[in-house]
């Protein structure tokens, strides 16, 4: 019989401009934030626009795919809410903005700079759910 693992990632800490994105994240949805004036996408969530200066806002349903842009696997010291060998990547996200998280469903010799992933989200020790990013076209 397998043993089901135990979540042990933190509980995100969410703030009053990124509650929206925790509160989607749950329900396994992947959001973002959008200037309501220039149209720009936002990461991470903030009050202003930093290319228009506008305060208006969208939330809005990303696609949740995105290239690798850079990696790393932090070695020491390991941080024990964490499964390692832990994969951090800097994803660029096809609407145009940058996020980071973690790789995983393949090994680190198979990440790679430029390579297609896609969102899933794994969960929390309190219960909730975070996103992160696996290959394009892994099983789930």
């Amino acid at each position: 019989m397998s043993e089901e693992k135990v979540a042990t990632r933190l509980d995100p800490m969410p703030t009053p401009d990124s509650q929206f994105f925790w509160d989607a994240a749950e329900k396994e949805i992947f959001m973002g934030q959008r200037c309501a004036g220039c149209k720009t996408y936002l990461h991470p969530p903030r009050p202003m626009c930093p290319k228009c200066n506008s305060l208006d806002q969208e939330h809005v349903e990303l696609s949740g795919k995105g290239t690798v842009y850079s990696w790393v696997m932090p070695q020491h010291p390991k941080v024990p809410v964490f499964d390692y060998p832990l994969v951090t990547a800097l994803i660029d996200l096809d609407e145009g903005t940058r996020f980071l998280s973690n790789i995983v469903g393949c090994t680190p010799e198979e990440v790679s700079v430029g390579m297609r992933v896609v969102v899933t989200f794994e969960p929390t020790a309190g219960g909730k759910k975070v996103p992160v990013f696996k290959p394009e076209g892994a099983a789930q």
